[in-house]
Formats: structure tokens, C-alpha cells, sequence
């Protein structure tokens, strides 16, 4: 099936990447933040040695594209995870309680979808300090919005089935239906939920790198190598080409695996 064919290059092309993060430190030939190259101010074109060239600084953009690897993979499942921890959680309430839970948790998820994600990221970082752990909790808090309206929709239909019923009438606790007979159930839009959450949070932190309020430096992230080869698209395209061609790759693996789960997911109901 084409969902499965989906799937099955998300997977192979998450592999790759989750390989390249942990790896990178061995498949790179060279010190990310050192001057390798002979000239300066003169980025030097793909070739050996220097297979994807170099940036205007002498650094070679192999070795920093391989190390900004890790840190989009680990922004993408850390911030991902407290995505879905935030969403699910208020999801859940609002959804299984209802009445005035949720119209408080629902408006106050409406209150914070007012403001663009984007924007709200900016704002936050602005006020904290700069770190990786502040891009893990900034990106978090902006995103969690669409996950608890999702979960909460979702709770609302199985609440009112045939043995959600059941069970509170045999005395079971809100807190053992939620565990063990709503959340299984929802399992499934969950996951489709995280893989499309994490293509999202890559994104968004390299639209903050590029703003130059992401992951401080010397880090090397893909959104600031964009923003730092902005200067040179003309004499020098492939500063630009390669880590936009990284979070372009990033983002569509996530959303393979994303659309081959929710695929799969509806084939038994069809």
C-alpha cells in the first residue's frame, strides 16, 4: 500500500538521521567551530577535501551540517515530548470532565492560540536566558495547543462508549479509566500527533536559529548556518542549499512516518 511505502521511507530516512546525530561526532571529518580552510572570507565550493565546501569563516560545512544533526534531533524529540505531555494532559481533563474544566482549559488553550507560535517563541526566549534547555521548554510551551484539541475531541467520543460506561458503573476511579481504557484507545492518534509534532519543532527551532535567538553559539544548528549564509546566496548558493536541504530532509521524514501511521490507523475501518 502507499501508506505502508510511506511509512517504510520515513523509517528508512529516520534511521538515517537518528544515525547521523549520534554518529556525528565520528563521521565528521573535521572541528565544527574550527578554521580549516586555507582562506577566509572567501568561502571555498564543494570538493575535496572539503566535500561540501567551506563558509566564510574556513569551517567545514560537512562537519557542522553532521553536528547541527544532533542538535535538531534532540530539540525535535525533546520539545516533542513536552508537546504531547502538556497536550495529553489538559486533552484529558477537558475531554473526560467536561463542563466547567473544559471550558476553562479550552479557553485558555484559545487564549494561547491567539498569539502566532512563532511570535510567542520569540517573546519567550527574549525574556529567558539562551540554552538548549530554554529552546526545549520555549518550543514546548508554543506547541501543545493543537495536541490537547486533538486529545480532548478524541476523549469525548470514548467517554460515552459501551464500556467506558461500564466501567464507572462498576465504581472504577476517573483515574483508572483515563489509564487503562481511554488512553489505550487514543494511543494511536498519539503517535501520528508526536511524529507530526516533531517535524514541527524541528521547524520552529530553525526558524528561532535563524532569527539568531536559537541554540547559542558555537553550536552549530542548521537555521543559523541559513541565516549565516544569507550574505553569500549569490557567490556562494550551497552555504544555503545544504542545511536548507537538512531541515527540508528532517521535516519530511516525520511527516511520512506522521502520514503512514494515521493510514494504517483508518486500514481496519475501511
Amino acid at each position: 500500500m502507499k501508506s505502508d511505502g510511506l511509512f517504510r521511507i520515513g523509517c528508512v530516512m529516520g534511521t538515517a538521521l537518528v544515525g547521523a546525530a549520534v554518529f556525528g561526532p565520528i563521521l565528521a571529518p573535521y572541528d565544527p567551530t574550527a578554521v580549516v580552510a586555507a582562506r577566509l572570507a572567501e568561502p571555498m565550493p564543494p570538493g575535496a577535501p572539503f566535500y561540501l565546501g567551506t563558509d566564510d569563516l574556513g569551517r567545514d560545512v560537512l562537519s557542522r551540517l553532521l553536528y547541527g544533526a544532533r542538535i535538531s534531533v534532540l530539540v525535535g524529540l525533546v520539545a516533542m515530548s513536552v508537546t504531547m505531555t502538556i497536550g495529553t494532559a489538559v486533552g484529558l481533563t477537558a475531554g473526560y470532565f467536561g463542563r466547567l474544566v473544559d471550558i476553562v482549559l479550552m479557553r485558555i488553550t484559545d487564549v494561547m492560540l491567539a498569539f502566532p507560535g512563532l511570535l510567542l517563541a520569540v517573546a519567550l526566549v527574549a525574556v529567558l536566558e539562551p540554552s538548549v534547555w530554554t529552546i526545549f521548554v520555549v518550543i514546548g510551551l508554543v506547541s501543545w495547543t493543537g495536541v490537547a484539541r486533538v486529545i480532548r475531541s478524541e476523549v469525548l467520543s470514548l467517554r460515552e462508549r459501551e464500556y467506558v460506561v461500564a466501567a464507572r458503573a462498576m465504581g472504577a476511579g476517573s483515574a483508572r479509566i483515563l489509564w487503562r481504557h481511554i488512553l489505550p484507545n487514543i494511543l494511536p492518534t498519539m503517535l501520528v500527533i508526536a511524529a507530526l509534532s516533531t517535524s514541527g519543532t524541528i521547524l520552529l527551532d530553525a526558524g528561532l536559529s535563524f532569527l539568531g535567538i536559537g541554540v547559542p553559539p558555537p553550536t552549530p544548528t542548521w537555521g543559523r548556518m541559513i541565516q549565516e549564509a544569507t550574505s553569500y546566496y549569490r557567490v556562494a548558493p550551497w552555504l544555503m542549499l545544504f542545511p536548507g536541504a537538512a531541515v527540508l530532509y528532517a521535516v519530511l521524514t516525520f511527516n511520512f512516518i506522521a502520514y503512514g501511521l494515521a493510514r494504517q490507523g483508518r486500514a481496519p475501518s475501511a
